[in-house]
């Protein structure tokens, strides 16, 4: 009787340090995103005349929401300009997901400027207010969020979560990197030249894009599970140096709560149009019958 109970004495003492110390690494983990989702949370002053909706969303009540989603090049000594724009709306009620790629050359009214311009250089007059509000007025779409990456800085991100796996359409080589055709894993620095090259592809921009919302995708996918990776101080410290949005922790909690289903369903919607040059500089022309029929399929998928 004496040994048995010192066998069961030393069994829960076993299982008291492990549960001890699984409920330290949870609370630990936790708090490292906790704090996270507080550091990377900017919010960001708009003036409400300027805004298509003028009352704010409420996820509480699981309201469609639209997020304008900006990968952001900076240089030293420059403010910038959003080398990736890609607006998303998502309606839970339809468990669905809509995403437009916009040309980053677009011929656009920048917001506040009384002036046209590529709409990527939004960002460099007036930063993320001023790439929503243009957004916004090319569209005729309410921005309720804004994520900023920067995709510079990103590959930590990607080598943070232990690299990523895309479908590759076609093989090419950019800047050193040799990508075949099929499934394949990327590192941080594969995955930025990945996601930049341009010239080589047959679909221009738009392939550009679309590899990098495949890009941006798998990153999502693998640090869906925060908690599942050894190194989580890594994958939290890459995204709270290079990651900001207006969302705050329990918006983020609301999403990956409510809005999760609408990720299994994702539509890509197009926006074709053709290159002008106007006065020696190459745009791209989104016919105004275009521009109709995509905000007429956002603004419905947003139930407005």
């Amino acid at each position: 009787m004496s040994r048995r109970k010192q066998i069961l004495g030393w069994t829960f003492g076993v299982l008291g340090a492990a549960l001890a110390a699984t409920g330290l690494y949870t609370y630990h983990v936790y708090s490292a995103m906790e704090q996270t989702l507080h550091s990377v949370h900017q919010p960001v002053k708009r003036q409400a005349a300027e805004q298509v909706r003028p009352e704010p969303v409420v996820m509480q009540r699981q309201d469609p929401i639209s997020v304008l989603v900006l990968g952001v090049d900076k240089r030293s000594g420059d403010k910038g300009r959003s080398d990736s724009m890609l607006l998303v709306t998502v309606n839970p009620a339809k468990a669905t997901t809509k995403v437009v790629s916009i040309p980053r050359d677009s011929y656009a009214e920048i917001a506040g400027q009384g002036r046209r311009d590529k709409i990527n250089h939004a960002y460099a007059y007036g930063g993320v207010a001023a790439a929503m509000s243009t957004v916004e007025k090319f569209l005729n779409v309410p921005i309720d969020y804004y994520v900023e990456m920067n995709m510079d800085g990103f590959r930590d991100v990607v080598d943070a979560v232990g690299g990523i796996t895309v479908d590759n359409l076609f093989p090419f080589s950019y800047e050193g990197s040799t990508f075949q055709k099929g499934s394949i894993q990327l590192n941080g620095e594969e995955a930025l030249r990945y996601a930049r090259m341009r010239k080589e592809d047959p679909n221009g921009d738009f392939g550009r894009q679309e590899r990098q919302r495949k890009v941006l995708e798998a990153v999502v996918r693998k640090g869906a599970d925060f908690s599942s990776f050894a190194n989580i101080d890594e994958v939290l410290a890459a995204v709270q140096k290079n990651v900001r949005t207006n969302l705050t922790a329990a918006d983020m909690y609301t999403l990956q709560r409510d809005y999760r289903q609408a990720a299994d369903n994702i539509e890509q919607v197009q926006m074709p149009g053709d290159g002008r040059m106007l006065g020696h500089v190459w745009y791209y022309m989104v016919p105004e019958e275009t521009r109709r029929q995509v905000s007429r399929q956002l603004r419905e998928h947003l139930q407005m």
